[in-house]
């Protein structure tokens, strides 16, 4: 069974940065995509950002692609993503996944439905 804790959520204002973390108790850590999903108030949970198992390929969705930055520490297992110039549109519950397969590219990442509690960030002046 996958655990994965995120954490780094919190209130902040238009323009900010914010780093989320996530921490997975799986392993082989280092052989799986990861990706962070989003559900914004009343939408479905979208797909974010998601990586290689090695770090070495990103992928981003559309409305990701400018102002975030997916990240991992394979030694700590840590996943992360860097928000920066926050907008509102970004206030969402952030949840972290790994691929239901290992050696997966990062575009094909599929979640292995393990979700974690969350965290919750809201964007607000």
């Amino acid at each position: 069974q996958v655990h994965v804790v995120e954490s780094g959520g919190g209130v902040v204002q238009p323009g900010d940065s914010l780093r989320l973390s996530c921490v997975a108790s799986i392993p082989r850590f280092r052989a799986y995509a990861m990706g962070w999903y989003r559900r914004a108030p009343g939408k479905e949970r979208e797909l974010v950002a998601s990586i290689t198992g090695a770090g070495t390929t990103t992928y981003y969705s559309r409305s990701a692609k400018d102002r975030f930055t997916i990240s991992r520490d394979n030694a700590k297992k840590e996943l992360y993503l860097q928000i920066d110039n926050v907008k509102p549109e970004d206030t969402a519950v952030y949840y972290c996944a790994v691929d239901n397969k290992d050696f997966g590219r990062a575009p094909d990442l599929v979640p292995d439905g393990s979700w974690g509690q969350g965290t919750e960030v809201t964007v607000s002046s």
